[in-house]
């Protein structure tokens, strides 16, 4: 066994049996007050000092990417002035190895006369931190993983092992759904598929005009070419309806003008209008829709790709409100089978 295995393994260790010391009675109480808390519109305050602050830190992130509000309290900064970030409906979790660090001590009196709940999580369960809390959370380990038990290495892991139960525990109790978690998570894969909207994707109709339905080829492929202003080529354009020029009559495609020539020959080229290239009734989606859904939309027919819809409006399927690409959606960071 090499000596990196080793430590991992007394690492390991130190968090099982830091499972079988915790009090049953005593989580529950923790979890209580931070129910609590979330009901009443609180924050969690985490707080500590030196490598139990940085645990700290990572902490009050995970709660916080988990719904509920949480923040980092640096002890020696609340006794100047940001103690006034805490309030009575907030929950303090305050970690210390030894339960004896002074500028903890030093805060605790404030927390209980604000009628703050307060949380230690201690490596001495018959610490003053303990003592003056009001749910005390067994976090101590025999000894470090540093050789000369003294840098704090079994005991961190153990305090981030404990505060990520805490809650991993409190987000199943409180019903967080996937919905919930990509709400604070817009920019990874999961928010992208539960949050953008094809709205948020969209050309905007405003930057397309419209093709009228008897257009010649010339005016098509300059239409195709010169796509939107902001955008450039879109490998599309519209065709207006004969009522309303806002009214979606067709859509053409670098496709539909590829298979329109291969369908006439030369000669009757230049008779062919706009509308006999389109799509006269192109699958469309509607603004409100999730992007992830047009994309699957747009590859539930492999053999006929799709990469531009329509965009309608919900209440009127012939008014156009804009065009959405398959390249933005892969831009976006949605996966393809297309590309």
């Amino acid at each position: 066994m090499s000596a990196l295995t080793r430590c991992l393994e007394e690492e390991a260790a130190a968090i099982a049996a830091a499972a079988q010391r915790l009090d049953s009675d005593q989580v529950e109480a923790a979890l209580s007050l931070l129910n609590n808390c979330r009901e009443r519109r609180g924050k969690l305050v985490v707080t500590g000092v030196g490598k139990s602050g940085i645990v700290a830190r990572k902490i009050a992130a995970t709660f916080c990417s988990i719904g509920l509000t949480a923040v980092f309290l640096n002890p020696t900064d609340a006794l100047h002035g940001d103690l006034g970030i805490v309030a009575a409906d907030d929950v303090a979790l305050l970690l210390s190895n030894s339960g004896e660090t002074e500028e903890l001590l030093a805060i605790l009196p404030h927390l209980k006369r604000r009628g703050t709940g307060r949380i230690a999580l201690v490596g001495r369960l018959n610490s003053s931190l303990a003592a003056g809390c009001d749910v005390a959370l067994d976090g101590s380990v025999d000894r470090e993983v540093c050789p000369l038990n003294l840098a704090p290495t079994a005991s961190t892991a153990v305090a981030m092992a404990i505060g990520d139960a805490l809650a991993a525990v409190w987000m199943e109790r409180c019903g967080i759904s996937p919905e919930d978690f990509a709400i604070n998570h817009p920019a990874g894969a999961l928010g992208r598929q539960l949050t953008l909207t094809v709205a948020d994707l969209m050309v905007p109709a405003a930057e397309l005009s419209p093709l009228n339905p008897q257009a010649r080829l010339p005016e098509v492929i300059a239409k195709l070419t010169e796509g939107s202003p902001a955008r450039g080529s879109l490998g599309a354009a519209w065709v207006h309806g004969s009522r309303d020029r806002g009214q979606l009559g067709g859509l053409i495609t670098d496709g539909d003008l590829r298979r329109t020539l291969q369908r006439h020959g030369p000669q009757e080229w230049a008779g062919i209008t706009a509308l006999e290239m389109a799509t006269v009734a192109p699958i469309t989606t509607t603004p409100g829709a999730l992007a992830a859904e047009a994309l699957e939309l747009m590859e539930r027919n492999p053999r006929q790709a799709i990469s531009v819809l329509p965009v309608v409006d919900p209440q009127n399927s012939e008014k156009l409100l804009g065009l959405l690409r398959l390249h933005d959606l892969v831009q976006a960071g949605f996966t393809s089978n297309q590309s």
